[in-house]
């Protein structure tokens, strides 16, 4: 449920009648079609196939059964239950596994959830298809069993023989590693922007990147992985459990890198937040511990930029259906990047916008109201300069970038007291004391609320952005040179609806 898994104990009983096989405990139509599945692994496996009244239960009965991960338990049950298989050695052992016609194994999704889920029931031992192996093997304190047929199962439960496991080859990388991230040594001319942008992972704040086409607003957003701080082994156990639900888990096993999730604009608000029957993951969830990047931002539909309100404040979103309520996490990082107007040239010194009426409000007002306010950091990227063109010379390269990303982490994680919290997260409450302004600088920021008019929201944010700039300059007290950097990335709310300038 969600990305938490539930142990299923699966009863089988046979009772003289007329054959037949039923399954009860509120199985839905894939678990049922296991039945011709399960019945033809097991002839072909060269066991019998009992002529009974085969009822199979599969507990607690409540809750829906979904999924064709419970195969190997239920043919287990059935070979148990007919004599075919001892079942002494069930006691403490978890079975997860579809089954093809031939009684081959062949890998299921949720894997890693589920060995936790067997730790929590008790079990000592999980058996998983060979290509579900090294996934399972991520969890500590269980034994994996892999194995390639029901037949080998079945004599692993006779003679308690564990099946010797296949050399593996050498994966093919999949495409989307074999791409690496650009480095900021490839970007031009925009020193202020990838400021802003180490400011933004280092206090794993969100950022919105607001300048005409051609500026550098989508290679800037493909360098930020780069400089993403790895994680730690609690976050890859947590990214990894949601890519084993949606069937993405890399072939090594546990996640290395932090997700990066670039959904096109059509997106629709199921595929953001997640839902379906059964519930799965969306986008908010794919990008849990890393970024989420909306390009093009004006040009998502209201609702999906509506629907980020909840995960971009609470970090997690909850899905409810007629059944129950599934909850998923989504503590990401959000980028975003649009244009300034239809034609991308409102307030370009250089080009002339030619949008008019309704249809530049209706763009303008996507980048105003409830949502632009959660965003801590709002900034434009200009267009690039003639003389930055002629003489292309990098001064930021992705690994010092990274470095000052990680010490100002490992600052944050020292004042935490929890390594991976970030000064984003903080509350209200701990802001006063963890966040320490010195009098000049919070005369400076009440100033500014004033002036620029600024929600008690954004007064947050701007100390929490100013608490990251100090953690990047190595001070415990936040001063007044941190709270004047925070103002300048507040550019939308200094004049939310007015023509932004480039010059």
């Amino acid at each position: 449920m969600g990305i938490t898994g539930i142990g299923v104990a699966v009863e089988a009983d046979l009772a003289r009648g007329l054959p037949a096989f039923d399954i009860v405990g509120l199985p839905d139509s894939t678990v049922r079609e296991s039945r011709e599945r399960v019945r033809a692994a097991i002839r072909n496996s060269g066991y019998e196939f009992p002529l009974a009244k085969i009822t199979v239960n599969l507990a607690p009965a409540h809750i829906r059964k979904i999924g064709v991960g419970l195969d190997l338990p239920v043919a287990v049950s059935i070979l148990a239950a007919s004599g075919q298989a001892p079942a002494r050695n069930l006691d403490c052992t978890t079975f997860m596994g579809e089954l093809s016609l031939d009684g081959a194994l062949r890998p299921v999704r949720g894997i890693l959830p589920g060995c936790a889920a067997a730790i929590s029931s008790g079990s000592l031992r999980v058996v998983v298809p060979l290509e579900n192996a090294r996934e399972a093997q991520c969890v500590s304190g269980l034994n994996v069993i892999a194995v390639g047929t029901l037949r080998e199962v079945a004599e692993y439960l006779s003679s308690g023989a564990v099946p010797r496991m296949p050399r593996s080859h050498a994966a093919l990388p999949r495409p989307s590693d074999s791409i690496v991230s650009c480095d900021f040594d490839q970007v031009i001319g925009q020193d202020a922007a990838i400021r802003a942008i180490q400011v933004a992972v280092a206090g794993g704040h969100n950022l919105i990147m607001v300048g005409p086409p051609g500026g550098g607003k989508t290679l800037l957003a493909s360098c930020v992985p780069s400089i993403l701080p790895a994680m730690d082994e609690h976050e890859a156990l947590e990214v990894t459990c949601i890519q084993s639900i949606t069937g993405t888990v890399s072939p090594d096993g546990l996640a290395q890198k932090r997700p990066f999730r670039r959904p096109h604009h059509t997106v629709s608000p199921v595929g953001m937040l997640g839902g379906g029957n059964p519930p799965m993951p969306g986008e908010v969830t794919l990008a849990h511990r890393g970024v989420l990047y909306l390009d093009e931002f004006c040009e998502f539909v209201p609702q999906v930029i509506e629907s980020l309100r909840g995960p971009m404040e609470d970090g997690f979103i909850v899905v409810s259906r007629s059944h129950g309520r599934i909850g998923f996490p989504s503590r990401f990082m959000l980028i975003a990047s649009a244009n300034p107007c239809p034609c991308g040239y409102l307030g370009d010194p250089e080009r002339v916008c030619v949008c008019q009426g309704a249809a530049l409000m209706r763009y303008r007002r996507k980048l105003a109201g409830p949502v632009i306010d959660r965003i801590d950091i709002q900034i434009e990227v200009p267009r690039v300069r003639r003389m930055d063109l002629e003489r292309p010379v990098a001064i930021f390269t992705s690994d010092s970038i990274r470095e000052e990303v990680e010490r100002a982490r490992a600052r944050q994680g020292a004042r935490f007291s929890q390594r991976g919290f970030t000064n984003s997260a903080m509350g209200p409450r701990s802001i006063e004391s963890v966040a320490r302004l010195t009098p000049a600088a919070r005369g400076l920021l009440l100033d500014a609320v004033d002036r620029m008019a600024l929600s008690a929201r954004a007064y947050h944010k701007l100390i929490k952005v100013s608490r990251t700039i100090a953690d990047l300059d190595g001070i415990d007290d936040v001063e007044e040179v941190h709270v004047l950097e925070a103002l300048q990335y507040r550019a939308l709310d200094s004049e939310p609806q007015a023509v932004l300038s480039y010059g």
